[in-house]
């Protein structure tokens, strides 16, 4: 049970959580009007791309930040930033201006959410934190349910300006709600390091986003093939692996175990959900003539799976280890993603996709809140920010690279470089009519990263202490001596056997 005394600061951190997942969800869904209205359809996916390239930087940012000053400033600066980029989206004159917004909001919004997971990690205890993080994932049903329909109707019978403009007034009343805990959170011990290492994070921070966006840039026009995309991915490709190194823990890369491979699991999981994500309403469009609107639907139940998710690893007495938990997570989202192509072929009816995305987002629940708590459990306090900075790096990422090779899969069997792209195409445009077999590969594909997802969670394990090289082993207590092995701790989060 969470005590009453910190249940104001849990309020406040799951309303700003949902001030971003309904920031997220209702621009998404109010863009289409945004752009014809201000001429920037030809720009369409750079109001997305600029975002999620700024948000890398501020995740960089605010991970030594936080370690270095506590959360007070980098939550307030994150919260500013992030307001001050919708005030300007909302007031934007022109497509440039709005795109100068969503650069300065994608900034705040990474400091923003890695700043959250630092003061989870210390307000809360290793026995709350998986009820909080149950409560986090809750915040996304509600923006899920209400935010596109809202959105898509002001944006319609309102004002676009208003989805940019509602957000900012709420953001403040909420961490009004935190003020009083942010106070108290100072500095962790330990948690300064050198001005060059600070310098170095922020050199690769700059460098892993330019290079994401190059890549994202490059992979739109990648098909057909011309030489200019494809150095533009490969340089692309070429940064966020010079940088990416330096700024996750030791061995991520390889899935050493422990905490690296929390922080490469999360990757994995966001590449197969978020990539197959992206293409499920496409394919009810194509496929299944369904409705935008009544496609974009059917993604609701993967918000209510996921909350029901992340609420079973919450439970109290939680005793089942964590890394066991993510390797069942990853092999249930990597089974549903590859069931997608069934409905994709005909082989199954367009009502079975709402209920195999609620399955897809439970296992995502139980996943995900998993990665956070051990995040939290496996870093010393003067390392959480920078830990919970890689992992929203590899969120990210997971996400770019899940969705990119999607794309690419599609632009290759449909010969254009983005399918119902141009102005006025109708959905799905540029499509080939294969029955379904282009969309069975996207999701056949995707479905690989969630089964590496769960091989690579059951090494979320902290490696086992090995005595030194003749160090003499301890001695077994007398028969009916008491034991002075220290008591396990109550949650499943730190130590697993």
């Amino acid at each position: 049970m969470i005590p009453g005394e910190l249940r104001a600061a849990l309020a406040g951190v799951v309303a700003l959580i949902s001030l971003v997942a309904f920031e997220a969800l209702a621009v998404a869904t109010a863009m289409p009007v945004v752009a014809t209205d201000l001429g920037g359809l030809r720009g369409y996916g750079l109001a997305f791309s600029l975002f999620l390239t700024t948000s890398l930087l501020g995740t960089v940012v605010a991970g030594g930040w936080n370690d270095r000053r506590g959360p007070r400033g980098p939550v307030l600066a994150g919260l500013g930033l992030f307001s001050a980029g919708l005030l300007l989206s909302g007031a934007a004159t022109s497509y440039a201006v709005l795109l100068a917004g969503r650069v300065v909001a994608g900034l705040g919004g990474g400091v923003l959410v890695v700043t959250l997971y630092v003061v989870v990690g210390m307000l809360f205890t290793d026995e709350q934190r998986p009820r909080v993080f149950a409560w986090m994932s809750s915040a996304w049903v509600l923006p899920a349910l209400v935010g596109p329909p809202l959105a898509g109707w002001l944006a319609g019978r309102v004002s676009w300006r208003l989805v940019f403009l509602l957000v900012p007034p709420l953001a403040l009343a909420a961490v009004a709600v935190l003020r009083r805990r942010l106070a108290a959170l100072g500095p962790p011990p330990g948690g300064q390091d050198a001005p060059a290492q600070r310098r170095s994070r922020l050199v690769s921070g700059v460098v892993l986003a330019g290079g994401a966006a190059l890549a994202q840039a490059g992979a739109a026009a990648l098909v057909p093939l011309r030489a200019l995309p494809v150095a533009a991915v490969a340089a692309g490709a070429v940064l966020v692996a010079l940088a990416l190194p330096r700024l996750v823990p030791a061995g991520t890369l390889r899935a050493a175990r422990g905490l690296p491979s929390v922080i490469a699991v999360r990757g994995l999981f966001t590449a197969c959900f978020a990539g197959a994500e992206a293409y499920v309403p496409l394919m009810l469009v194509v496929e299944r003539d369904l409705d935008v609107g009544v496609a974009g639907l059917a993604l609701t139940g993967g918000a209510v799976g996921w909350a029901a998710g992340s609420s079973v690893q919450g439970r109290p007495g939680m005793t089942v280890p964590r890394s066991r938990l993510m390797a069942v997570a990853g092999g249930v989202v990597a089974v549903v993603v590859g069931l997608l192509a069934l409905p994709s072929l005909h082989l199954l009816p367009a009502l079975a996709v709402p209920v195999l995305w609620t399955v897809a987002g439970f296992g995502m629940g139980l996943g995900m809140a998993s990665t956070g708590v051990l995040v939290l459990s496996m870093s010393p306090p003067a390392e959480r920010g920078r830990s919970s900075s890689a992992l929203q790096l590899s969120d990210a990422l997971g996400s770019v690279a899940g969705i990119a090779v999607g794309g690419a899969l599609l632009a290759a069997r449909s010969g254009t470089a983005a399918p119902g792209a141009a102005p006025g195409a109708a959905p799905g445009a540029g499509v080939p009519d294969d029955g379904g077999l282009t969309f069975a590969v996207v999701f056949g594909v995707l479905a690989l990263a969630g089964l590496a997802a769960s091989v690579v969670g059951a090494r979320a394990r902290p490696p086992a202490s090995r005595p030194a090289p003749g160090a003499a082993s301890p001695a077994p207590p007398a028969p009916g001596a008491a034991s002075t092995r220290p008591a396990a701790p109550s949650s499943a989060t730190v130590a697993e056997p």
